[in-house]
């Protein structure tokens, strides 16, 4: 099975929709590496901060398949699709990365790996070492420079005890 990694953000009560949202997921794909949460100011428009973090599982869907079951959890968690790009949302699930898989007309690998240190640093958490499909450098690597030439707001940790038991830490790594 394809191992996977999914954006997770959310700036209409977040906490509850990213707990729900990872109570699905584990309860749908079996066992979860979940990075740090990230407070991030919103990014393109006027609005409240997101809370935004990093899963990783194994699925026996195809890209295709899991795209989809990700639109339908974002519906069911009261997402609206809207046309701009920037906007508040309930939940907001990106899929970053399946395997190797190089897919541009899915965005596969995405795009905002390399462009928000919100998607990038907690990816880089789960998997410092892996090699992005495309560029052929280690997340890690990608990561550091982007830090290095973002103006990005900084990211702030944020406990969220629903996401403890997946996280990855002193205390328990998988």
């Amino acid at each position: 099975m394809p191992q996977v990694y999914v954006s997770l953000g959310s700036n209409i009560e977040p906490e509850t929709n990213l707990c729900t949202c990872l109570s699905t997921l584990q309860q749908t794909f079996g066992h979860l590496r979940c990075s740090t949460i990230y407070r991030s100011a919103a990014i393109g428009f006027e609005g409240e901060a997101f809370l935004n973090a990093v899963v990783s599982f194994y699925t026996d869907l195809s890209s295709t398949e899991l795209k989809a079951w990700l639109k339908q959890l974002e519906a069911q968690q009261g997402r609206r699709q809207s046309h701009q790009k920037f906007s508040a949302r309930t939940l907001d699930l990106d899929l970053l990365l399946y395997a190797d898989l190089i897919k541009p007309s899915h965005k596969l690998p995405h795009p905002d790996i390399l462009n928000y240190s919100f998607v990038l640093q907690p990816l880089a958490e789960l998997a410092p070492e892996y090699q992005h499909p495309i560029l052929r450098k280690n997340i890690a690597s990608l990561a550091a420079k982007l830090a290095q030439t973002n103006e990005q707001a900084s990211l702030t940790a944020v406990e969220l005890s629903c996401a403890k038991p997946w996280q990855i830490n002193e205390r328990s790594v998988p």
